[in-house]
């Protein structure tokens, strides 16, 4: 298991100084405007905040500036269906390990369909060679159901002593394959692999000795699970329904 002084990528920090303009996408964010640096002590690292907060963002620009794919994938893919990503890791300084990891991987929820259909188009024009889907678990991602087609990269392109950047992976996992990828993750990292992961999942969150660092409006800090609101509103729902039920839905009066 990775110690502090072990990690891939041990900080990332903003050159602030060269920054055109704070009140520009995407620099005007909660998560960057007044961010300036982001040190890892453990090898599973939770960014979480509310929709738009810019955790996606934050999380892209550590995965560019490290080498991956903006759309995902591994250091070795190259396409490009949409350039959208922003220009955030042009400005990052990404503090590494002495020891460079042997595997990695930026995987994003949301660009995730495009990543499959480039595995399926260059098997298609190989001529030699086992095809890229054989690390995949040997089935086309696209031949799969959603939350099958994440698990097989988490289960089996996955191989340890690797950095995984990862962007909401749980958006396609039910519950049970949600606390399955707790102990894929677990087992990674006793291969010495390090996370990053942005999510919602109060689930994932709950990995032992994780770091979590929240993002709101008053920028970046590190907080326990329990005073998450992702952990907070769960525990509410599913201690009283009935009770948020009747608040959810109390109809607005005539």
């Amino acid at each position: 298991m990775l110690d502090a002084r072990s990690l891939y990528l041990r900080s990332v920090m903003l050159r602030r100084e060269e920054v055109p303009s704070f009140r520009a996408y995407p620099f005007s964010l909660p998560a960057v405007h007044d961010f300036h640096s982001l040190s890892f002590q453990q090898p599973v690292t939770f960014i979480v905040g509310e929709n738009g907060s810019g955790k996606s963002t934050l999380l892209e620009g550590m995965a560019v500036a490290w080498g991956f794919n903006p759309e995902g994938g591994t250091i070795n893919f190259s396409f490009e269906t949409m350039s959208s990503h922003s220009e955030l890791h042009r400005y990052m300084r990404l503090v590494r390990g002495v020891v460079r990891p042997k595997d990695g991987f930026f995987f994003r929820a949301e660009s995730y369909y495009n990543v499959a259909t480039n595995i399926d188009q260059l098997d298609a024009e190989m001529s030699y060679g086992p095809p890229i889907r054989d690390s995949y678990g040997g089935k086309s991602l696209h031949e799969q159901s959603h939350g099958e087609s994440f698990f097989a990269t988490f289960m089996n392109r996955f191989g340890g002593r690797g950095l995984y950047l990862m962007d909401e992976p749980e958006a396609a996992l039910s519950p049970l394959k949600q606390l399955s990828m707790l102990s894929r993750i677990h087992q990674l990292v006793k291969k010495r692999s390090q996370f990053i992961i942005a999510t919602h999942s109060p689930i994932l969150m709950s990995y032992p000795h994780a770091e979590i660092w929240l993002l709101d409006d008053q920028g970046m800090r590190p907080v326990k699970l329990e005073d998450t609101d992702h952990y907070v509103i769960t525990r509410k729902m599913m201690e009283s329904p009935g009770q948020m039920l009747d608040i959810l839905l109390e109809e607005d009066p005539e």
